[in-house]
């Protein structure tokens, strides 16, 4: 059944579809859903170091990750294993789908950073979402990938988009 509910504790895999590259997957526990955001924790599951030049993820990077049903965006806090907040990385993606302990979203390429002090979000992967060709292919999917950049960004510099994940709204 598409778009189940989930429960605080359950395993899951995320997969984010990054088509027509391979998808990326790693499991993550349920932290809360609430029927429209699922919250999920996730340990770095990637390369010991990737150093992205605003930010470097290591092991020991604690992600939770906050997926909506009806948002084309996703968005990760990232703590390191001390718990210091590193910032929020978002990615534009299609709204989540949950199926058989899965949590799905297709990547749109576009990427926001948002420092956790007073510094601009970075707008990441223009060339990326550009190069995806969903602009031509996909005009809609493209002017909400672009729109929810705009959203994010925008609560960023207002300072709210901790509420945004405290309260989901």
């Amino acid at each position: 059944m598409e778009n189940e509910t989930l429960t605080p504790g359950d395993t899951v895999t995320v997969r984010l579809d990054k088509s027509p590259r391979p998808d990326v997957c790693y499991p993550a526990t349920v932290l809360a859903d609430d029927g429209d955001r699922v919250v999920a924790r996730a340990d770095w599951a990637g390369p010991p170091v990737r150093d992205m030049g605003f930010v470097r993820f290591e092991r020991g990077d604690v992600f939770t990750e906050h997926f909506w049903r009806r948002r084309w965006y996703a968005v990760k806090e990232v703590r390191d294993s001390g718990g210091a907040l590193k910032g929020w990385y978002c990615d534009m993606t299609r709204p989540l789908r949950v199926a058989g302990g899965e949590l799905r979203v297709s990547d749109l390429e576009l990427d926001l950073w948002v420092y956790p002090d007073d510094r601009p979000a970075l707008r990441l992967d223009e060339d990326e979402f550009l190069d995806s060709g969903l602009p031509e292919a996909d005009p809609e999917a493209a002017a909400r990938a672009r729109a929810a950049q705009d959203e994010l960004a925008a609560l960023a510099a207002e300072g709210r988009l901790t509420t945004l994940l405290l309260t989901g709204d």
